[in-house]
C-alpha cells in the first residue's frame, strides 16, 4: 500500500489499530452476527469468500493434514487411503501430483510473497478451499489478478489481530477474552489459548498447523493425521527447499514456552471433542503424550 496512505493512518488512528495500516482505505468488509467476515471488497472488487459459519460439521471422518518437516522425505503418500481428506500447509503444495489437496492453509505472508509459482498453482485450482488472511487475499489479488484466482477463499483471523479492530497485546489476552464462552487457555500459560469458534478467529501459536487445527476442529473431522510436523533440527531445509532455497525458521526460541504448550491444549481440546490426533513423524519433538506417534 502508498506510504501516504500508511502516514494518513498512523496520524488518525490509535498504536493499537497499526496492523490494519497495509489494508486502509482500499480494503472494506462487512461481518455477519457470528463475527466472520461475510463480505470483502478490494479497490471496489467484491471478493467471493466461502463461509466459516456455512462449513461448520460438514466434514467427517478422517484427515491427513501435510506439514512440511524434512521426514515428509520419507513418506511414500501413494499407500494413503482413498476416503482420507487431504489438507496442505504452504509447500506441502510439492505433493500435489500425489495427494489430492482439498483444504489448504496459509497464514505466512512472507510465503506467499517468495513462492510464486506454488501460490498460482493453488490459487488456479477450482477445487480446493484455502483458509488465509484477509492480507492474504490482498497478497494474491495483488500477484496474481482477481481473475485468476479460482480456489475458494475462506479468511480466518488471529483473534488478537481482527481486521479494523484493537489489536490485544499477548500479556493482555487472558484479561481480554477470559468471559468469552468458545475460547479454552492453557492452565501453565494464560497467554496461550485455543478457539473453538473460528468465526471469531483464531489464536496464533507461531506455526500455521496451530491455525489449522482449530479450523479442522470446527469441520467436523473424528480423527486427524499430521504429516511432517517435525519441530526438530529447524535449520535444516524443509522437505520442499534445499540448501540454497530454504527460508529461515523462527520457532527456535519459541518451541517450549510457545508451541509445544500450545499443541499440548489443542490435544486436550480436541481429546473434548471426541477428535484424535495421530502424529505420523517418527522423529518428531513434540512429545508422544502431546500426540501419539505412529507410522505411515
Amino acid at each position: 500500500m502508498g506510504t501516504l496512505t500508511k502516514q494518513i493512518y498512523r496520524y488518525t488512528h490509535k498504536r493499537n489499530m497499526r496492523h490494519n495500516e497495509n489494508l486502509w482505505p482500499f480494503v472494506k468488509i462487512r461481518r455477519a452476527e457470528s463475527g466472520e467476515i461475510t463480505d470483502l471488497k478490494y479497490r471496489h472488487q467484491s471478493v467471493s469468500l466461502a463461509r466459516l459459519s456455512d462449513m461448520q460439521n460438514q466434514f467427517s471422518g478422517s484427515l491427513l493434514l501435510t506439514a512440511t518437516g524434512p521426514s515428509v522425505r520419507e513418506i511414500d503418500f501413494s499407500q494413503r487411503p482413498d476416503n482420507i481428506t487431504i489438507a496442505g500447509v504452504n509447500g506441502a503444495w510439492k505433493l500435489k501430483d500425489t495427494l489430492k489437496f482439498k483444504l489448504y492453509f496459509i497464514v505466512d505472508m512472507t510465503f506467499i510473497d517468495h513462492h510464486a509459482q506454488i501460490i498460482k498453482e493453488i490459487c488456479s485450482s477450482q477445487g480446493i478451499t484455502l483458509f488465509t488472511t484477509v492480507m492474504g487475499i490482498i497478497k494474491l489479488i495483488d500477484a496474481l489478478g482477481y481473475e485468476n484466482i479460482h480456489c475458494k477463499l475462506a479468511i480466518i483471523e488471529d483473534i488478537c489481530y481482527e481486521t479494523y479492530k484493537p489489536s490485544v497485546k499477548k500479556n493482555q489476552i487472558e484479561h481480554h477474552f477470559s468471559a468469552r464462552e468458545n475460547i479454552v487457555f492453557s492452565h501453565k500459560y494464560p497467554e496461550i489459548a485455543f478457539s473453538t469458534d473460528i468465526c471469531k478467529g483464531v489464536f496464533d501459536a507461531g506455526t500455521v498447523v496451530y491455525w489449522a487445527l482449530q479450523v479442522i476442529a470446527h469441520l467436523g473431522f473424528a480423527k486427524i493425521y499430521i504429516a511432517g510436523l517435525d519441530l526438530n533440527n529447524l535449520s535444516a531445509p524443509r522437505f520442499y527447499e534445499n540448501e540454497s532455497s530454504k527460508r529461515p525458521s523462527y520457532l527456535h526460541d519459541k518451541l517450549n514456552e510457545l508451541v509445544f504448550p500450545a499443541l499440548q491444549l489443542a490435544s486436550e481440546v480436541l481429546a473434548m471433542k471426541g477428535i484424535s490426533v495421530i502424529n505420523l513423524s517418527p522423529l518428531s519433538s513434540v512429545p508422544e503424550s502431546t500426540f501419539p506417534k505412529q507410522g505411515f
